[in-house]
């Protein structure tokens, strides 16, 4: 452990702004057990923790204001290139700096009680948000709507990165709160969230719907059944990631070449 803290601090690298997955994956290490518990390096530890921590926190800054000046995708998507997303669900440092950049007062506690059938929520992986936005290739006429939306990641990369617009609607009212208020910091008019029940909401502007497996049960079978009324009256898009995926797959009102999985967002097509 000495001869590798001696390294990250001189290692030029990590002061380099561009370099936010290696500086992320230091970050975490110093998180672990082993650099935490010896007292010996303690000081030095959190030395090199609150300067790369001060480093993340300026790129992101920039990243935000590339988002106000709009150069979003430009950015964003540049930190991860045109490399496709790996086929898990697990989380790495892309996830740390898009939370940080979309939503840095994120709450924390005051969560209600979900309801029957709701499903805990936890963020997509971003490289996944990432890779499905540049999959759908969404123009003007599009409105994204994510049901069960959380924080609002998908909704605000949608209006950062596209030029559709990006619906979140989340029953839980602490984190549409957030999601307005990153909408609001990153001046971002395409993005709006509904603080509502997706059963009751209204879905009828919708062209793309996204399901990171919000709700199970009958509840899950409320919504699809709703959507299915909205794919009558236009075409619609929906992708899934996780379980929901392959109760999906079973419509028989919608169709996909993907094969089906519960690791890598899924896109479906009415009719």
């Amino acid at each position: 452990m000495y001869l590798q803290l001696q390294a990250w601090e001189v290692d030029p690298s990590l002061r380099t702004p561009n370099e936010w997955r290696q500086r992320g994956d230091v970050l975490d290490r110093l998180e672990t057990p082993g650099f935490q518990a010896d007292a010996a390096l303690s000081g030095r530890v959190e030395a090199l923790r609150h300067e790369l921590e001060e480093i993340q926190h300026d790129f992101c800054a920039a990243l935000r204001d590339a988002i106000r000046g709009d150069h979003g995708a430009e950015a964003i998507f540049g930190l991860v290139g045109t490399r496709q997303a790996p086929d898990r669900d697990d989380y790495d440092a892309l996830d740390d700096l898009i939370a940080e950049v979309l939503a840095p007062d994120a709450p924390a506690t005051d969560i209600a009680t979900l309801l029957p059938g709701m499903v805990f929520y936890q963020p997509t992986p971003a490289r996944h948000l990432l890779a499905l936005l540049r999959r759908l290739e969404l123009h003007e006429h599009d409105v994204l709507i994510d049901l069960g939306s959380g924080l609002g990641h998908l909704p605000l990369l949608t209006a950062a990165l596209t030029p559709a617009q990006g619906l979140g609607i989340e029953v839980e009212p602490a984190y549409v709160a957030s999601a307005w208020r990153s909408a609001q910091s990153l001046v971002l008019d395409r993005a709006r969230f509904l603080a509502e029940d997706v059963r009751t909401a209204d879905l009828s502007t919708g062209t793309v719907f996204y399901l990171y497996s919000p709700f199970t049960g009958a509840m899950l079978d409320e919504v699809l059944a709703l959507l299915e009324c909205q794919a009558r009256a236009r075409p619609l898009r929906i992708a899934t990631l996780g379980p929901c995926t392959r109760e999906v797959a079973t419509l028989p009102w919608l169709r996909t070449g993907d094969a089906i999985r519960g690791d890598t967002p899924i896109l479906f097509h009415s009719g």
